[in-house]
């Protein structure tokens, strides 16, 4: 089960850095909630930011994936270096980022939860 939550949330993540917000939305349950440095908010404005080119994803680099599954609930901790254009000014941010999926009748996994934390390391 770990592999195919870490499958989905690469999924999402190669989704994200196109900014294919049909791919994005795909993978969300409709109660999703992001969390950001400053704000958060859930699928709809999320998904606006990446319309509306508030967020331009410029490079995702992935450093490494972790899941666990407990249940019909999976955590996936991903330590990932996260570049895009913010008011088009360029910038690269390295986060922990906390994904919680809930697993499907159909087999699949719907992410309701993505919190990003920043390292400093």
């Amino acid at each position: 089960m770990e592999q195919k939550v870490l499958e989905t949330s690469r999924a999402f993540w190669n989704a994200l850095e196109k900014a294919d917000v049909k791919g994005m939305e795909a993978i969300c349950d409709p109660s999703v909630v992001f969390v950001h440095i400053g704000v958060t908010c859930g699928l709809e404005e999320e998904m606006r930011c990446f319309t509306e080119k508030i967020f331009v994803p410029t490079d995702i680099t992935i450093r490494s994936s972790q899941a666990r599954v407990y249940g019909e609930t999976a955590v996936v901790i991903n330590d990932l270096d996260y570049g895009l254009l913010l008011g088009g000014n360029p910038t690269t941010h390295h986060f922990a980022v906390t994904e919680v999926y809930i697993h499907q009748p159909d087999d699949s996994w719907k992410q309701v939860q993505l919190s990003f934390t920043a390292l400093v390391y």
